[in-house]
């Protein structure tokens, strides 16, 4: 999701040292895009086809999930999970200052990139409202305009900052996920007589999560997308606040690093090659492994409800920073120089993120939606994954062909209208 033409008021303060940007870094940018919004899919696919709930804690599931839908838990969890939300940020963080480059070569200021990240968050709320819960764009909309705070930093406090205020998050995350699994899990005659009423107050939560899940389960089969918008309208209008407030502890530090990584040259081959190579198999080996043990030790506990809320929040945040940075050292030095076909596609897709985004929760509507395909909640964990395979083809088929003819994606396009308050030209 960028952008490059700017135009309105200077702001002297705004501008530190430029960065020269090469086609090297924006070929890298597209690519890992492009892994990122395909990946992105494949950790959403179950908050799609089955109740939101699922996505987290398989005891949410409509259909059976057993020995190898477990597997199959661990495997996402792993390599998936949480990784590409990462890519993302720190792209989006990258982006953010990539626009607002343009924006001090043309003398301009902050205005304009405020302008943008709102109406990407009335893109987040129309998407959040009427296609599907699971939104980023708002949050990334309110953690983007808390960035442009930070903009003028120099590159080497910004990457400090983003640590620290990560590695802050995630301890935030710990303290208020991992006491909860401890004492839901704990047998029953280890519970502390004066904390067994909060741990029955758990286990009410749970009842209430999935009984809200049934809930949207009997929505489907009425086949009433009416319905379903209500539902979300009056039930869960306030999980944006929740959203903004938990993640912007890990989005906004994200972002963060992202524009430092950036600023350093990560994306135009502008760090030694070598080093960046070792730094990203480091970080990817050593938070996967530590993210496998976490992975193993939930399943060997039942995957449980609070077992699972405390993996994915709690246990598993420094290691998916590991794997994250990793993640974007290594693409980092293959999207600069991936060619073929393959290749090409992938950074087609990324070229057009915003539409593939929001095309794929559209499509995933029509698939999944009892008014329309009517597959909500009839699929296992491993024939979502045929769903995602189908859907990857054709992200890859579409978006080259279109990107050959036109300027822009669709939304690319309509974003940067909105945002500059002028039609753009579109065919090439």
């Amino acid at each position: 999701m960028t952008d490059s033409e700017t135009g309105t008021v200077p702001a002297a303060a705004d501008q530190p040292e430029p960065v020269a940007v090469s086609g090297d870094r924006i070929a890298s940018l597209d690519f890992i895009r492009g892994i990122a919004v395909m990946g992105i899919l494949a950790a959403n696919i179950v908050g799609f086809g089955q109740p939101f709930q699922a996505y987290m804690y398989p005891g949410a599931f409509t259909t059976p999930h057993g020995a190898a839908e477990g597997w199959m838990w661990v495997a996402q969890f792993v390599a998936v999970d949480g990784k590409m939300r990462g890519l993302f940020s720190l792209l989006f963080g990258a982006g953010l200052y990539l626009f607002m480059e343009k924006a001090w070569e043309r003398g301009a200021g902050r205005r304009l990139q405020v302008r943008r990240l709102m109406f990407l968050g009335l893109f987040g709320l129309v998407h959040f409202f009427l296609i599907w819960r699971g939104d980023i764009l708002f949050l990334y909309a309110c953690a983007g305009l808390a960035a442009l705070l930070f903009i003028g930093m120099s590159a080497k406090r910004q990457l400090l900052l983003g640590i620290l205020g990560y590695i802050g998050g995630a301890c935030l995350y710990a303290g208020s996920t991992i006491p909860l699994q401890l004492l839901a899990d704990r047998p029953a005659d280890e519970v502390p007589a004066a904390m067994a009423e909060k741990r029955q107050g758990l286990y009410q939560g749970i009842k209430a999560e999935l009984a809200d899940a049934r809930v949207e389960a009997a929505l489907q089969e009425r086949r009433s997308y009416p319905a379903v918008v209500a539902h979300t309208v009056t039930r869960h209008w306030g999980d944006l606040a929740v959203s903004v407030f938990l993640f912007a502890f890990e989005t906004l530090p994200l972002m963060l690093i992202g524009m430092a990584l950036y600023r350093f040259g990560l994306f135009g081959g502008g760090m030694d090659r070598g080093r960046v190579r070792r730094a990203g198999w480091a970080g990817l080996l050593a938070g996967g492994a530590l993210t496998l043990w976490i992975a193993l030790e939930t399943r060997q506990a039942g995957l449980t409800y609070y077992g699972t809320l405390a993996a994915f929040a709690g246990w598993s945040a420094i290691p998916r920073l590991l794997m994250t940075l990793g993640l974007v050292a290594l693409l980092a030095l293959w999207g600069a120089r991936a060619r073929g076909w393959l290749a090409s596609r992938i950074s087609a897709a990324g070229r057009a993120a915003f539409t593939n985004y929001l095309g794929t929760s559209v499509v995933m509507m029509l698939v999944f939606h009892g008014w329309a395909g009517g597959l909500f909640g009839e699929l296992t964990r491993g024939q979502l994954y045929l769903v995602v395979l189908a859907t990857w083809a054709l992200m890859l088929a579409w978006s080259q062909p279109w990107l050959a003819r036109y300027r822009y994606g669709p939304l690319e396009w309509l974003w940067r209208c909105l945002t500059y308050g002028r039609r753009f030209p579109l065919a090439r």
